[in-house]
């Protein structure tokens, strides 16, 4: 099985990610804002990036509520400086990001994002086989192995099942985490991704109004 975490790395930092269901003429990987977060899965990782993008949404979106924002155990509130950026990771404890050392975890958070990026890509049908080549072509300047990139072939390949991805979502930090990856990897600009986002959105148990604060953050990236 592939390094997941350092597939999803590779997703949010390829030179060539320009909307993963973007059509033939070059768009072929992220959204708008999802390119913006290259540089920070680099440095942070795909893991932490997504974590980070998906924790400031839920904190803004438990604010608006007037509800107390979770911070997790010896946290602090998320902070609304923009120029901390990434510095300010989910807190321990918040249920954002697993253990460092805990590299199953790591793993399977991992792997369940990837997979939420490839359903989301395919959502409208139009990801092919040539699609894929090309966004395999990418990947050549960041390290992947030949075994990544034949495990990541045949993710791609395969159909993600919804069911696996609403299964995954265990805790509303996870929810939230599974739509961030599957809103980053594509701008819903026909009918099909809109609906198929608003479906996950629903099965994953989102509350009314999460979505857009999503929208917000992804905003700030671009």
């Amino acid at each position: 099985m592939f390094d997941a975490g350092k597939i999803l790395g590779s997703l949010l930092s390829s030179p060539t990610a320009k909307g993963f269901a973007g059509g033939m003429a070059g768009s072929m990987l992220l959204s708008k804002g999802g390119r913006k977060m290259g540089a920070k899965a680099l440095k942070y990782g795909g893991i932490a990036a997504i974590g980070a993008l998906a924790y400031r949404a839920y904190q803004g979106h438990q604010a608006s509520k007037g509800a107390p924002a979770s911070t997790g155990a010896g946290g602090a509130a998320a902070s609304s400086d923009r120029s901390l950026d990434l510095a300010q990771l989910p807190p321990a404890g918040s249920g954002f990001l697993p253990a460092p050392t805990d590299r199953n975890a790591q793993q399977s958070l991992g792997l369940v994002l990837v997979r939420a990026m490839i359903a989301a890509a395919k959502a409208d049908g139009r990801l092919d086989g040539q699609e894929t080549a090309q966004i395999l072509q990418g990947f050549d300047t960041h390290g992947l192995s030949d075994a990544d990139r034949a495990d990541l072939m045949n993710e791609l390949a395969h159909p993600v099942d919804l069911e696996e991805l609403v299964a995954a979502a265990t805790t509303p930090p996870v929810a939230v985490e599974i739509y961030v990856a599957a809103r980053t990897a594509i701008d819903p600009d026909t009918a099909a991704e809109k609906a198929w986002l608003q479906m996950l959105a629903a099965r994953l148990g989102l509350e009314d109004g999460l979505p857009e604060r999503v929208e917000q953050e992804l905003a700030l990236e671009r």
